[in-house]
């Protein structure tokens, strides 16, 4: 496949939140994330603080408006602490915003250089679904921290073993899947690797459609949602709801070890969805040997999938908010390109358990 819209990768992930400084904190300890620099009044920025956490390849920045009529003000009220930017390392920002903009993509914000002593950062952003945009980045002429303007913070975390985000999940408004996915392929040139509907996504109770969509060098990859007709209210309408509308459903950190990975995950009090013992019952039916001890995944509830190519591990969060919007997939690959296809069942069905909880189903 040609790649019409090249991208190195996911460069960083974005948060706003009501207190930027406490969120970071908590990530600090919970994720293990270093945090790294910050910019804010301190540094000359008026209008918002911002940390960066980072571990391995895994960049967040938390970001909180400092003044009432900052410009996403009105979006942290509605959505509460969310995803604001999935930013892309591009090559070349101008020739990305050039062409992104020529498909149909809607500016965020036009080619701009940010400068100080240690060089400079070329930077645009283009509009997707919801109030989510894509920066679009290159610092190649920046030898710095993150961006200028930020300075260094030595507040070093307890890491757990997470190291690149796997891939990023969007949950769509009702019949809004094919547009975003025509988005993706027409804007962005990425291409459609899995379908999923809801034959393959259902319990007696709730459905929804996935489609993934994957970069042209295979480095991106973004299922996106969208409800389907179920007796009950589905979790994507759910998170529609509290969310109030679309939005990035949840980030799926890879790891090369998720049974450590999650065993301190647990430790520092993280919880997780719970399946029932009797998943495990016939697991090696269903996916073959792995390499892992059966009585640490089921300890852990830990699933397992396999595709043509090899296995892969995945846990899922409870919503680390108030709100039953963002959370966690925390996910190991052995050699499988896939998404956990065997595993939606008992993740659906320990989702509504959840929704049951909250009232919402």
């Amino acid at each position: 496949m040609t790649d019409s819209f090249p991208i190195r990768k996911v460069d960083h992930v974005r948060f706003f939140c009501g207190n930027a400084m406490h969120t970071a904190e908590w990530y600090r300890r919970l994720f293990g994330f270093d945090i790294q620099a910050y910019a804010g009044l301190e540094t000359g920025m008026k209008d918002e603080a911002n940390y960066l956490l980072t571990e391995n390849d895994v960049r967040f920045l938390m970001s909180t408006p400092l003044l009432p009529d900052h410009p996403l003000a009105e979006q942290l009220g509605r959505h509460g602490d969310f995803v604001q930017d999935i930013a892309f390392e591009v090559d070349d920002v101008d020739l990305a915003f050039k062409t992104a903009t020529s498909r149909g993509a809607k500016a965020f914000s036009g080619p701009r250089t940010l400068e100080d002593s240690f060089g400079k950062v070329r930077i645009a952003a283009i509009h997707t679904y919801g109030d989510v945009v894509h920066s679009l980045v290159n610092r190649d002429d920046f030898s710095g921290l993150f961006l200028p303007g930020f300075r260094p913070v030595d507040k070093k975390g307890d890491p757990v073993g997470i190291e690149f985000v796997d891939h990023c999940v969007g949950n769509v408004e009702w019949n809004g899947m094919n547009k975003w996915v025509d988005w993706y392929a027409n804007i962005l040139g990425f291409e459609q690797i899995q379908t999923f509907d809801d034959k393959d996504i259902s319990t007696e109770y709730t459905a929804l459609m996935s489609k993934v969509m994957q970069s042209g060098n295979g480095r991106v990859k973004f299922p996106i949602n969208e409800p389907a007709e179920g007796r009950k209210r589905s979790q994507i309408e759910e998170y529609l709801i509290y969310h109030g509308g679309p939005g990035v459903q949840h980030v799926a950190l890879h790891t090369s070890d998720i049974i450590n990975t999650i065993k301190l995950l647990k430790s520092r009090g993280m919880e997780f969805l719970q399946v029932p013992r009797t998943y495990y019952d016939t697991l090696f039916e269903r996916v073959g040997e792995i390499d892992e001890d059966l009585n640490d995944i089921a300890d852990l509830g830990i699933l397992v999938d396999r595709d043509e190519e090899g296995y892969l591990l995945q846990l899922f969060s409870k919503p680390v908010e108030d709100r039953p919007t963002l959370f966690y997939e925390f996910i190991e690959r052995k050699g499988a390109k896939s998404f956990g296809k065997g595993n939606f069942k008992a993740l659906f069905e320990a989702i509504e358990r959840e929704q049951a909880l909250r009232g919402t189903l």
